[in-house]
């Protein structure tokens, strides 16, 4: 064999073993470069699955309290349903006991006027008992007289019409009732309309 051919078999031998050597560091670099990659993107991954948690922690409790928000409201609706369905049952009378209060100023009216014959106080009579049938009725539904005269003045029961003067009396005393009040358990229907002393 010739040295030119031994030169050229050497060069090769060389060259190939160069090859290799740069195709391992090669895929040294690329098993590095990738495992880098991998760390990467398992870090990005991480990273995302945090993310991902810290959003869906946030969701979590304005979810929370949105579903407190909407149960404070249900209770609040329940127990406002409740309340006025207690004021409809208490009063439910108001609106025909506001009606009847003229016929009972009516008869007692009625019953103030002096009778001297037969026939009138037979008349007198009866309608003292239709009277008192009606006042009792009505006493059941829960209406109540306010009481007036002798009382201190009381602008939520009672309405001044007038001033008097009465030295024996208080200021502020209720003289004379000169129409009725009327409540309906604890709600006034009509204030009692009085003269108050100066």
């Amino acid at each position: 064999m010739s040295e030119s051919t031994e030169n050229k078999e050497q060069l090769t031998e060389e060259k190939t073993e160069q090859v290799n050597q740069t195709t391992e560091d090669t895929s040294e670099e690329t098993l590095n470069a990738k495992e880098e990659e991998q760390v990467e993107a398992e870090l990005s991954t991480e990273e995302q699955y945090k993310q991902q948690i810290t959003e869906l922690e946030a969701k979590l409790v304005e979810e929370e309290n949105r579903f407190l928000r909407l149960r404070a409201d249900y209770d609040n609706l329940r127990r406002r349903t409740l309340l006025d369905r207690e004021a409809q049952e208490k009063y439910r009378a108001q609106s025909l006991l506001t009606d009847l209060l003229p016929v009972l100023d009516n008869f007692e009216r009625a019953l103030q006027v002096e009778v001297t014959s037969d026939d009138a106080v037979s008349l007198y009579k009866g309608i003292e008992m239709v009277y008192k049938s009606l006042v009792d009725a009505i006493n059941k539904e829960g209406l109540e007289v306010i009481p007036a005269e002798g009382e201190s003045f009381d602008p939520n029961i009672h309405q001044a019409v007038m001033q008097e003067a009465d030295s024996e009396k208080e200021s502020g005393i209720v003289l004379r009732e000169l129409q009725k009040g009327y409540k309906l358990k604890d709600r006034v229907l009509r204030p009692s309309m009085v003269s108050v002393n100066e």
